[in-house]
């Protein structure tokens, strides 16, 4: 760049490292056959993003059927033959709640995984795509009848309980029946992952499972998990598989996964010695982070098994305890680095900006507005969620510009990527591509401003398919009574 002033470079956070090629693509945020072709276009499996703008218009999800495939395989590969001596390999549960729709859940049956659903639409998925129910876990704190019954009638493999209030209910409705429940009862260990507070789901203070710690009301002196466990060995409806911990999203440092696997096997072996009984499962979750920005540095999945496995080894070892059948469920993992979107630049304006810590000092801070905004994305704005963005259909040679992309809604938190140098020659009609969004973005979708959500495209061999439609303004209005 010559030594050119890179404008708004001042006010870029400390994390963002200084203005480089801005056509490069990183590998660790694209899926593996994204790449820029010999005119600088982006394409996906050969596709061309210009093609896929013009097929299925703009906002659009776009997916590597192969490197999801790719990605799925890679946890299973790698946690069976870091548990091929412990427990003979490992269940892994895809986590639907991720992004879900009927082709991914047959891609995941078809490589070998497991489905875990969160609700009763959920399962209502897993049913079109033809899954059966011994290979399906079903989670959520407050499961309505409804959808405990239908887990019943499906016979699932595992009904994940998180309180002793629902473990009643569950007992209650299989005994109605007279059938049996899988449970698995969800326990808090009490760790406290590092993440963003509203995806850390295993400290004491939060909605989710039983307590090691708090005394549980209706059981003086027991704990909530050891009230629930006393029940879930006592009755008759109820198939004790084990116990199940998630400790939170979005999560590279390994010592919390580490800390809630000896608890649980402590926990475990206690409840077993108890008892008398022997709890054949453990799951130990997902959460496992992916990179959105440069800053980003994912542990490989093979790296992940082994550590896990050392610790179930180990503790086993000092228990003197089998170890039970582990599970675990990378969802984000796996589907997040597959997809990008891909949106067109409307409106783009510059505002002058006070640097921090530099009084009187002002940089130019260039705005980008696209297509869609906290409408595909709701990431940024509930949990200040960063992300990275390239022009998608052209190369430059233009400097970089410190630049915000927007979105079209009315909210002024409506940002898609916070920071970012985009070439100072971006123009209304520009595509850019924002990758690392097959996680949590279409599946927390809303139609906001009443805008239809995108359509989702699958790309393999050279082809484009959609395989989630958009929606329409008559999709929309639909349900709308009024007229």
């Amino acid at each position: 760049m010559g030594g050119e002033h890179i404008p708004g470079a001042e006010l870029a956070p400390n994390w963002l490292p200084a203005a480089g090629d801005v056509n490069e693509l990183l590998p660790a945020l694209w899926a593996h056959d994204v790449e820029r072709n010999e005119h600088g276009e982006l394409t996906i499996s050969g596709v061309h993003v210009s093609e896929l703008k013009q097929r299925f218009g703009t906002p659009l999800f776009v997916m590597s059927e192969d490197d999801f495939r790719s990605r799925a395989r890679m946890f299973k590969d790698a946690f069976d033959a870091a548990f091929e001596d412990i427990c003979g390999g490992v269940d892994v549960y895809y986590a639907g709640k991720s992004f879900l729709c009927t082709e991914v859940a047959r891609w995941v049956d078809s490589e070998g995984l497991r489905l875990d659903t969160c609700s009763g639409g959920e399962l209502a998925v897993a049913t079109r795509a033809g899954l059966s129910g011994e290979r399906l876990g079903l989670h959520g704190n407050n499961k309505s009848d409804a959808e405990i019954n239908r887990a019943l009638d499906m016979k699932l493999g595992r009904i994940v309980v998180d309180s002793l209030h629902e473990l009643k209910r569950v007992e209650a409705l299989a005994s109605a029946r007279n059938t049996t429940a899988n449970v698995m009862l969800r326990l808090t260990p009490g760790v406290h992952a590092h993440t963003h507070e509203s995806i850390a789901t295993a400290h004491e203070d939060q909605k989710f499972g039983l307590s090691f710690i708090a005394e549980d009301p209706e059981e003086p002196g027991m704990s909530a998990a050891e009230a629930a466990s006393r029940l879930a060995v006592d009755a008759e409806s109820i198939n004790f598989l084990g116990f199940h911990c998630h400790i939170g999203s979005q999560i590279f440092e390994s010592e919390g996964f580490e800390i809630a696997a000896r608890k649980l096997l402590a926990f475990t072996h206690k409840i077993q010695l108890t008892y008398g009984v022997t709890l054949p499962e453990l799951d130990l979750g997902g959460g496992y982070g992916i990179a959105y920005t440069t800053v980003d540095k994912p542990r490989p999945a093979d790296e992940v098994a082994q550590a896990m496995a050392a610790v179930v080894r180990e503790t086993c070892a000092e228990l003197g305890m089998s170890a039970p059948r582990i599970s675990i469920e990378p969802g984000r993992a796996i589907v997040g680095s597959t997809t990008f979107t891909l949106y067109e630049t409307g409106t783009l304006k510059t505002v002058q900006v006070e640097v921090p810590n530099a009084d009187g000092v002002t940089a130019p801070r260039r705005y980008v507005s696209v297509d869609g905004g906290m409408s595909d994305n709701a990431r940024p704005v509930l949990y200040d969620a960063d992300y990275s963005a390239v022009v998608a259909n052209r190369a430059s040679q233009a400097i970089p510009a410190m630049s915000r992309v927007v979105g079209k809604h009315c909210e002024s938190g409506d940002i898609v990527v916070r920071d970012v140098y985009l070439p100072n020659d971006v123009a209304a009609g520009d595509l850019l591509a924002v990758p690392g969004t097959g996680a949590y973005c279409w599946a927390l979708a809303s139609n906001y401003n009443y805008v239809p959500r995108p359509p989702v495209v699958a790309v393999k061999d050279g082809t484009a398919r959609l395989i989630v439609r958009g929606e329409t303004e008559d999709d929309l209005l639909a349900r709308d009574l009024g007229a």
